[in-house]
């Protein structure tokens, strides 16, 4: 989403030299899976992580361009809002102890980030939803100035024609309404990368969606938003609202969401470009002076960078990459489903436990998405967001069953074996998953420890809901650099 794009406007001559560049690329896609011209040889994994900044009395802090400047690492790079940042993890295998590696490299990272951050007046802080974040942090002025921030914003009301409405209805209720696509910027996740190739990515992208609620249960971290406790994952329903470039008569005759889970399971990585191309009009229509056949035709890889960047601007939970490194294109699933935070310990175990039940799922002599329609893979995700550790979902030959247990009795054992697959060491494998047993025994994520701590506050202590937030933050900033999981936090 960061990518540069210069400060432009776009006639109609230029949206229809895009659509007919981005089914050019299509086409030569399309013509590449059939040569298999992909990297397969060596699959590696990536990591993505979001983070907020704050200033000393925990609220939100305008400053990405120094606190950018100062850490001086081209691994940290803008988000949409001024008080965001992301960190891009250098891809690994999984093999050995690549999990534990992940986990010294990011906290390494941070830790640094942290003490240059502190030189211009801002903190890291990895979670889903600063609970700090108001009204007044999220206007037009709190764009990162990166253009293309700018261009997504004008593009998005233009075609709504009207302002957001964002109404969420969770433990407390929220309705307001936005003139820019800044409440996005208070959505910050954690994002993890899995090379495969064409002929794997149907069963890798079913497999992750099939339990892409699982995740938001046991990963839910945002349960707060505006003052207001709403969903355990508050983040899924502002992200989808927040970006929606439908006006209310649109919504109503079916046209798709930006963000969006999906409506069917696929049989190969071609039917979800395909799906960008047939349902979503271009946001962005910047064409590159590249043409694919020719690049293609005369041996090289070409970098279809409008079927890229069209790609970009659509928010999949699970999303398709297409890529070229030194020269040899790849497949990646993107799986976006989760927050940041709570720790990098965390956050590595969530990853383990992802990586490992993939890849258990994709190879599985029966998948697990002919016993399960899409729509029920759906309603989890979202019963997920909503009730957090605390959710029923569905699973086949179980029926409905609390998360937890879905876990503890199915789900680890084959997490367990999926990372066997990819070598990771036993006891590397078996400390992560431990994580995520334990988080299941206690009930305790990320969620469920500031929502208690809210709680605790506002009653024991007596505060109101503004200075019981920040007190939150407080101790959730000084739990994460501990880095013992959340399930160890204890309430204040």
């Amino acid at each position: 989403m960061g990518e540069e794009v210069g400060v432009q406007t776009f006639s109609r001559q230029d949206r229809a030299r895009y659509r007919d560049k981005v089914r050019r690329c299509l086409d030569v896609f399309a013509e590449m899976l059939r040569e298999s011209r992909f990297d397969v040889d060596r699959p590696m994994t990536g990591l993505e992580i979001e983070l907020n900044l704050v200033d000393d009395a925990g609220m939100p802090a305008m400053r990405n361009a120094d606190v950018l400047q100062a850490v001086a690492d081209p691994s940290f790079q803008t988000e949409l809002g001024q008080f965001n940042i992301e960190i891009n993890v250098a891809p690994r295998r999984l093999a050995g102890t690549g999990t534990a590696e992940f986990e010294e490299h990011v906290r390494a990272s941070l830790n640094a980030a942290e003490q240059r951050a502190r030189t211009v007046g801002a903190h890291l802080v990895m979670i889903g939803i600063l609970p700090t974040v108001l009204p007044e942090h999220l206007t037009a002025d709190t764009l990162s100035a990166n253009p293309r921030y700018a261009l997504l914003n004008e593009q998005i009301f233009a075609a709504r024609g009207e302002d957001l409405r964002i109404a969420i209805n969770g433990v407390e209720r929220l309705a307001v309404t936005a003139d820019t696509i800044t409440p996005e910027a208070a959505c910050t996740s954690t994002q993890f990368h899995l090379q495969v190739g064409p002929n794997q990515f149907a069963d890798y992208w079913n497999a992750a969606q099939a339990i892409a609620g699982v995740q938001v249960a046991l990963g839910a971290n945002a349960p707060l938003f505006f003052g207001r406790e709403l969903w355990r994952e508050t983040r899924i329903p502002l992200f989808q609202q927040a970006t929606d470039t439908r006006p209310e008569e649109i919504k109503t005759q079916g046209v798709r969401p930006r963000v969006w889970f999906g409506e069917r399971w696929i049989t190969s990585v071609f039917d979800l470009f395909e799906e960008n191309v047939r349902y979503f009009p271009a946001l962005l229509p910047v064409c590159d002076a590249e043409d694919p056949a020719e690049t293609l035709a005369a041996g090289g890889v070409p970098t279809l960078a409008e079927l890229r960047l069209h790609n970009g601007t659509i928010y999949r939970w699970n999303r398709p990459v297409y890529d070229v490194l030194k020269g040899r294109p790849h497949l990646r699933v993107e799986n976006r489903v989760l927050p940041a935070g709570p720790t990098v310990l965390d956050t590595v175990a969530n990853g383990a436990f992802y990586f490992g039940l993939v890849r258990a799922l994709a190879e599985a002599d029966r998948p697990l998405w002919s016993q399960m329609s899409f729509s029920a893979a759906e309603e989890n995700f979202n019963t997920c967001a909503r009730h957090g550790i605390d959710a029923h979902v569905f699973w086949p030959g179980l029926g409905y069953l609390p998360v937890t247990e879905l876990v503890l009795r199915r789900l680890l054992p084959l997490a367990s074996h999926g990372l066997d697959r990819w070598d990771v060491e036993p006891a590397e494998r078996d400390r992560l998953l431990g994580i995520i047993e334990q988080r299941c025994l206690t009930g305790r994520n990320g969620a469920s420890w500031q929502v208690a701590t809210l709680h605790r506050l506002e009653s024991a202590d007596q505060l109101d809901r503004p200075a019981a937030l920040r007190e939150v933050v407080r101790h959730y900033v000084e739990l994460m650099h501990s880095n013992r999981p959340v399930h160890e936090w204890p309430i204040p």
